[in-house]
């Protein structure tokens, strides 16, 4: 059986509501899942529960799934849901303004302290353990609206239309929030990512 055929088995499994099937769907998805909800929320507690709620929300709408769909793909939408809607109910702290972490302009349009190089590039830095939980660290700093539109466009790689629909705005809301997330990122990453000098 190929698994094109396996997956369809497994869902028609699910619609009659058979407990093995929706046994072999939390075994089979969950350690991907669980990556995905890891990536959102702020605690493995958290994340366990985004992914809970998402396999409640899978087997509740099953009958909505699309056959020509990738079942992994379906489930991994809806743990993004599941996990922003955790964020949103949770909303530990005031909305916070954005403005303090991006970049000063002069009247002449150029910065008065323009950005120093790094002393390695990002993504030799990101292989690094330490550097991992900075920059992890720092993306809890955003406030929600951009930490949310930073983590679903870099962090899981959806498009720019997929993101916008996951969170009901508009495309050009997702560039603008992305384009100033990434800048305060760069100034919170900003002192730890600075050669060392002698």
């Amino acid at each position: 059986m190929s698994s094109r055929e396996q997956e369809a088995a497994l869902v028609e499994g699910l619609r009659r509501g058979d407990a093995a099937a929706f046994e072999t769907l939390v075994r089979t998805h969950m350690p991907a899942l669980l990556r995905v909800a890891r990536r959102m929320m702020h605690s493995e507690e958290d994340a366990r529960d985004a992914v809970q709620d998402a396999f409640v929300a899978a087997f509740r709408s099953i009958g909505k799934f699309d056959a020509h769909a990738q079942l992994s793909t379906w489930l991994h939408r809806i743990v993004v849901n599941a996990s922003l809607m955790r964020l949103r109910t949770q909303r530990r702290r005031p909305e916070e303004a954005i403005e303090d972490l991006l970049p000063r302009f002069a009247e002449d349009g150029h910065q008065p302290l323009p950005n120093e190089p790094w002393s390695e590039n990002a993504e030799t830095l990101l292989q690094r353990a330490e550097i991992r939980s900075v920059v992890r660290a720092a993306i809890d700093e955003l406030p929600d609206n951009y930490r949310e539109v930073l983590l679903l466009r870099d962090i899981e790689e959806l498009s720019t239309e997929e993101t916008a629909q996951t969170l009901g705005v508009t495309a050009n809301a997702v560039k603008v929030r992305l384009h100033r997330a990434r800048q305060a990122l760069r100034t919170l990453l900003d002192p730890y990512m600075r050669p060392v000098t002698p």
